[in-house]
């Protein structure tokens, strides 16, 4: 009799999960996200929602931060130092930078917090960490879709035509993506330790867009210094985006095809080690955080 009561209760007894240190390209065990997908999308949604909450402006603040930034950016540096944008009139110009820079900004900071906000979630229950910082690059991609639509208007406007290389800004917005993403997961993993990250990031976005051509065209730069440039992956995403709308009209500089491939490659760089560095620290998280 007391051999079956404890057989019974051996087969009732909770499983427990044990997040053991990932090793090696197989251990990123990526097919994870996708079993948990519905997840995915509930944080996604969710974080949306909690965005605009209990604001008196609500959505419309995807509208008023880029269209604000892009007015300041034209008096300043269109009108009064004459920042030169080729064939393109400023305001465009700008905008169509200030849209992916934002998109990732946004991406970058709510993704480096990611896991600290959800200390409560994390603690409580098992699921891929890599879900919550993915959720956050995702859930910007809602702003980018009604800054798009202004982008658009604002073209209509000024009498830009539209042309088949449009159909590349959807690689450029990947790009956008994977490199917020991977700076993202470093961020995230570091903040969980020392959180001086969270300072860190909003100093480093600010200082990060200075050296990106968001508001003056590569052109400006010499040759010599725009391989410096391209160690930066954002410079092909906004160059990226200005070549793909408005084409030969844009400042965009005709660099060599390998300066070009050198962001890509810091990208992907960037991207597999933070993926390889999360899964090797995702162990640590609740017991830290």
């Amino acid at each position: 009799m007391a051999d079956s009561t404890i057989d019974q209760t051996q087969s009732t007894a909770v499983p427990t999960v044990v997040i053991q240190p990932s090793r090696g390209w197989t251990a990123l065990q990526l097919q994870q996200v996708w079993a948990y997908r519905e997840l995915l999308y509930f944080m996604v949604w969710r974080d949306i929602k909690v965005r605009y909450k209990q604001t008196a402006l609500g959505v419309f603040w995807i509208i008023l931060q880029p269209v604000i930034s892009m007015l300041v950016f034209s008096g300043i540096f269109g009108v009064l130092l004459q920042v030169p944008s080729g064939d393109i009139p400023y305001p465009l110009f700008t905008f169509a930078a200030l849209l992916p820079w934002n998109y990732f900004a946004g991406s970058l900071t709510r993704s480096s917090n990611s896991l600290v906000n959800n200390t409560n979630l994390i603690t409580k229950v098992y699921f891929p960490r890599l879900l919550i910082p993915l959720a956050g690059i995702l859930s910007g991609l809602v702003d980018f879709a009604v800054g798009f639509v202004i982008l658009l208007i604002m073209m209509v406007l000024y009498r830009m035509p539209f042309t088949l290389s449009m159909l590349f800004l959807p690689l450029f917005l990947l790009l956008a993506m994977l490199v917020a993403l991977g700076f993202g997961l470093w961020f995230a993993a570091f903040n969980v330790r020392y959180r001086d990250v969270m300072y860190l990031v909003p100093f480093l976005v600010q200082i990060w867009m200075y050296v990106t051509p968001v508001i003056y065209g590569t052109d400006l730069i010499p040759v010599k210094f725009q391989a410096l440039l391209a160690l930066n992956p954002m410079t092909l995403v906004v160059e990226g985006f200005r070549w793909s709308l408005f084409g030969s009209g844009s400042t965009t500089s005709q660099s060599p095809a390998w300066i070009y491939a050198l962001s890509i490659v810091v990208t992907a760089v960037v991207l597999v080690t933070g993926l390889m560095f999360f899964r090797r620290t995702e162990r640590t998280f609740a017991d830290i955080v």
